[in-house]
């Protein structure tokens, strides 16, 4: 057998998001200038925290306020083994007047959900699926867009692309 819930901690956790899907986001939000869960291979945008960033290699060891600012856009597609501290990351900054975008699987059962998105960000219900690059066929599971920033909260679906 084979998939994530077979191979949990051996998948691989640094798939690039299509660059359609990051259009169509830009689109929404803003161009987007901070990456951050990235490295050099796979950042997308000149701005990125993680291996070979001239900001940190340890993304979740910095103050993202503090590297961002208030304004920007800050997007991240995490490793999806473990979420739960780039949510809880994410969550504190539900105030600024910026976005954090947050790619994650639908796992609105999870205790990382309940903790950090119901009630504190906007989470857009994805489709069509999206197809991470080098990949032939869509992630199998339900994603959202999380959006974090100037307060708003509550959930629709986002049909991105036609």
């Amino acid at each position: 057998m084979t998939g994530a819930s077979f191979n949990r901690g051996s998948s691989t956790q640094d798939y690039q998001t299509q660059p359609e899907f990051l259009a169509a986001v830009a689109d929404r939000f803003g161009r987007i200038d901070w990456d951050l869960a990235a490295h050099d291979r796979n950042a997308v945008c000149p701005r990125y925290l993680g291996p070979g960033s001239h900001v940190a290699d340890d993304a979740l060891s910095v103050d993202w306020l503090e590297v961002v600012g208030p304004r920007s856009v800050a997007w991240l597609n995490p490793p999806f083994a473990d979420i739960r501290p780039w949510a809880a990351k994410c969550a504190r900054l539900s105030e600024r007047g910026g976005w954090t975008l947050l790619l994650v699987p639908a796992s609105v059962g999870t205790n990382w959900w309940s903790e950090h998105v119901h009630g504190k960000g906007f989470a857009f219900w994805l489709s069509p699926r999206l197809t991470f690059v080098g990949e032939t066929h869509p992630y199998p599971k339900d994603l959202a867009l999380v959006a974090w920033g100037f307060g708003v909260t509550g959930a629709e679906p986002w049909r991105w692309k036609a």
